[in-house]
């Protein structure tokens, strides 16, 4: 009887105990939510005074600074510099660029600026361009392919062939452009800056051998005229001295005198 009491009084009293500690505990995370939820800074949802902000609000990111051995969180629109945003259903974050040499990137492994004296090449940071890649206007951006700025091309000049303008048919013209800027001042990198095309007009003489052609077409006319002169002179003397000649020799005739 006395054995069927105590088991009776053992039961009961494990029975409170188990109830009891169910309250201690539940208490105690009550304790522990409340503490959590307390002081969260504006767009925290969920803090606790160790580790500062634990979630964000669904549209910042969190970010987890380091303090001795401690890891600080707090909530940000945008991630700062050395860092990309992930986002992600559960929570976004900020994770630190892994690109050496790289201020900002855009994801873990595609930088889009480098440290200050560095050139952005696809993503990484480069000392100088690669070889065919240079500056691209004055920025620290390697272009690609290395690029020259040309001026348009001015018009076409006249119809020449050695350097003369007329008394030829076939020739040739030209028309030219421009360097405005070459890659690393290396004018050589850019395209010819002259172009040069056949080209054909109606053959015409030259003023100067137009005037050079009257002027020996004179001359000759002059000479053929003066030829022609002496030639009339000279048959005109020729006339008079054969006329001389045969007076000459024409002899006087007398009339013969009867003999005594």
């Amino acid at each position: 009887m006395q054995l069927g009491l105590f088991v009776v009084v053992v039961f009961l009293s494990s029975m409170d105990l188990t109830g009891g500690s169910k309250v201690v505990k539940g208490k105690r995370q009550r304790r522990i939510s409340t503490e959590l939820s307390q002081g969260c800074a504006r767009g925290c949802d969920l803090c606790s005074e160790f580790n500062g902000c634990l979630r964000c609000s669904p549209k910042l990111f969190i970010l987890l600074e380091r303090n001795d051995i401690r890891q600080i969180g707090i909530c940000l629109p945008s991630c700062p510099l050395g860092y990309f945003g992930l986002r992600n259903t559960d929570m976004n974050k900020c994770i630190k660029c892994k690109i050496e040499n790289c201020e900002s990137c855009f994801s873990r492994n595609f930088c889009t600026k480098c440290k200050e004296g560095l050139y952005l090449h696809k993503g990484r940071c480069y000392v100088t361009c690669p070889e065919g890649y240079s500056a691209a206007n004055g920025t620290m951006e390697c272009s690609s392919p290395a690029q020259c700025e040309m001026s348009e091309w001015g018009p076409w000049g006249p119809c020449s062939k050695k350097r003369k303008l007329c008394g030829f048919k076939k020739g040739n013209e030209d028309r030219t452009r421009r360097i405005l800027q070459a890659p690393s001042g290396d004018v050589s990198l850019c395209p010819a800056t002259t172009e040069v095309r056949r080209c054909t007009v109606q053959k015409s003489q030259c003023p100067e051998g137009k005037r050079k052609k009257k002027e020996e077409q004179g001359k000759q006319d002059n000479t053929n005229g003066n030829r022609n002169r002496k030639d009339t002179k000279d048959a005109k003397s020729g006339t008079k001295k054969r006329k001389s000649k045969q007076r000459g020799a024409v002899a006087p005739t007398t009339s013969a005198s009867p003999a005594q």
